[in-house]
């Protein structure tokens, strides 16, 4: 291992490191998705996917 790759190895850890606190807190007081949420999210996600495969089986 050279000094370069030690180094973005010990950057890494530092960032999990300081990160994860936040993280942890931002999970903890996140609002949770209601069902209009998560249609809003699924309705163009399904119309997406079958525009897909609309292209797939044109081809």
């Amino acid at each position: 291992m050279n000094w370069i790759a030690i180094g973005s190895a010990a950057l890494l850890i530092g960032m999990i490191i300081f990160i994860f606190p936040r993280m942890k807190h931002a999970v903890a007081n996140s609002p949770k998705g209601t069902m209009k949420d998560w249609m809003g999210y699924l309705v163009p996600l399904a119309a997406v996917i079958g525009f897909i495969i609309l292209l797939i089986n044109m081809v």
